[in-house]
């Protein structure tokens, strides 16, 4: 099949060809002409499959068409996640729509509210947008969905996951009933298929290839790794090797972005940041050096997960592993772009080892383990049940010494060898705790308001031994109701300091 059979306009075509495409991928194959013939859609397809210009291309398309509605609002509105995401969009439309006239725009967070409230002001054909942001303008009335013939939901379920559910469906409602609806996501079960039912009417649906199958021309590989002085060891020796052309590293968090990035540029590498706490204007210079070979090495969180299109990066390499197993997936993606084939690693230690059962059990294959020579881990990653895992040093049992047993609710430790003395194993609830620590403090023996104390000012003192605390030895407070009652009495309150054992 060829793009000429799928009727899109001839000014598209043209830029098609002049990218160097013949063929369309399958996602673009069958989902380019149930758009084009007026339908909803929910699609699913692996990363990295032209998914952007199966939307891109028929939304394009429509705007070969003069719009029927006056007005300067859009007539396309993209949702996505990130704002790398949308920068990937954009780029798709400029280059595919570059023979035709017409005006996109892109509302994100991080930009300048004054120069986007000027873009709103003018005609707009495309809007693509962040839902946080969007939802900015649109309560103070700046955007004009009147015109609006076509929602497209970018990579549906990362936005669920970030919590823009409520934003999306804000945003929906504001729109004519009458648009047609795009969603396209790794999975069409679950949340973003309750989405979807609620938004879309009557969807075509294609799943090309779930996001969970293998990535054929990217070798994965698992490197177990003691701690994270040992994988700053492997790190560097990896990047090290000629075969890294580029290399995207991903940390868990902001501040293991920024401060990797400081490390391995102290190292002599040439090396950025990417992550949510940087502008726009930051984030796009750090992508535009990363695409034009300045940078060979970004350190990035999962930001960089989705949207980034950088067909330099030979490497990915997971310093943290992902908190979902479909993550993975799309952080290995960076790699292994548009043919090409990749290198995915992953280091992992023993508190990794269900996160690596998730993901393998969701990419349906097992991932290899390597080592580098000279830099071989000292401990064997444990993946067994952990009752069946004993802790490293000390057996476990006892908080300087050796605890025993418990038998019930609000029990002791049972035997406990260390400065306080030996306490005795409890038997159920509310027992003593047994000998040692004892004390010869003032004894209190009254109650509150007004009542005799004694123990204070030179009164006669009470044995306040805890080590013969088995049951209630202490003297009742008085006849006061509730706090006044006896110890042993006051069982509501969750045996209060005589009868510590049991707390109803």
């Amino acid at each position: 099949m060829s793009f000429a059979t799928l009727n899109l306009n001839p000014s598209i075509l043209k830029a098609i060809a002049d990218t160097g495409y013949t063929e369309p991928t399958p996602i673009q194959a069958q989902a380019i002409p149930e758009i084009i013939d007026g339908h909803d859609l929910m699609a699913s397809a692996q990363t990295g499959s032209g998914k952007t210009a199966a939307f891109i291309l028929p939304a394009l398309n429509r705007l070969a068409t003069p719009s029927a509605m006056p007005g300067k609002g859009p007539r396309v509105l993209v949702l996505t996640p990130t704002r790398e995401l949308a920068q990937q969009v954009c780029d798709a439309a400029t280059k595919y729509g570059k023979n035709m006239r017409f005006k996109i725009i892109s509302i994100l967070g991080g930009m300048p509210y004054p120069v986007q409230n000027r873009l709103l002001s003018s005609h707009v054909d495309i809007l693509v947008a962040t839902p946080g942001r969007l939802i900015d303008h649109l309560e103070r009335g700046r955007i004009d969905f009147s015109r609006l013939e076509m929602l497209i939901l970018d990579e549906a379920d990362r936005m669920l996951d970030m919590g823009f559910v409520d934003d999306v469906e804000r945003i929906a409602a504001a729109t004519p009933n009458t648009r047609q609806t795009l969603l396209f996501s790794a999975t069409l079960e679950g949340v973003v298929g309750n989405l979807a039912s609620r938004l879309l009417k009557t969807p075509k649906r294609i799943n090309v290839s779930a996001a969970k199958d293998k990535h054929e021309n990217i070798e994965q590989r698992m490197m177990f790794a003691d701690d994270v002085a040992h994988k700053n060891k492997m790190l560097s020796h990896l990047l090290t090797d000629t075969e890294v052309n580029q290399a995207l590293v991903f940390t868990a968090t902001k501040r293991d972005a920024d401060g990797l990035a400081d490390q391995l540029s102290a190292q002599g590498h040439s090396v950025a940041a990417l992550h949510g706490d940087m502008s726009q204007r930051e984030r796009n210079r750090t992508l535009l050096n990363m695409r034009n070979g300045n940078v060979r090495i970004l350190v990035a969180t999962d930001v960089a997960a989705r949207g980034l299109d950088v067909r330099g990066i030979s490497h990915v390499i997971n310093f943290d592993l992902p908190k979902f197993a479909e993550d993975y997936v799309h952080r290995i993606g960076r790699t292994g772009r548009g043919g090409s084939s990749g290198i995915a690693i992953s280091f992992a230690s023993n508190r990794d080892a269900q996160l690596l059962k998730r993901i393998e059990r969701y990419i349906e294959q097992s991932i290899k383990m390597h080592t580098i020579e000279g830099l071989e881990p000292k401990y064997k990653l444990r993946t067994g049940p952990s009752s069946d895992r004993p802790r490293s040093g000390a057996p476990r049992g006892g908080y300087a010494g050796n605890r025993g047993p418990s038998t019930g609710s609000g029990q002791a430790y049972g035997k406990r060898q260390d400065n306080f003395g030996n306490r005795s194993p409890s038997t159920g609830p509310g027992q003593a705790r047994g000998a040692g620590y004892t004390d010869s403090r003032p004894a209190r023996s009254e109650g509150f308001g007004g009542q005799a104390r004694t123990g204070f000012a030179g009164q006669p003192p009470r044995d306040r031994s805890f080590g013969s605390r088995n049951g209630n030895t202490a003297a009742p407070r008085g006849d006061r109701q509730g706090f006044g009652a006896p110890r042993s009495e006051r069982t509501d309150r969750g045996n209060f300091n005589g009868n510590r054992g049991n707390k109803a």
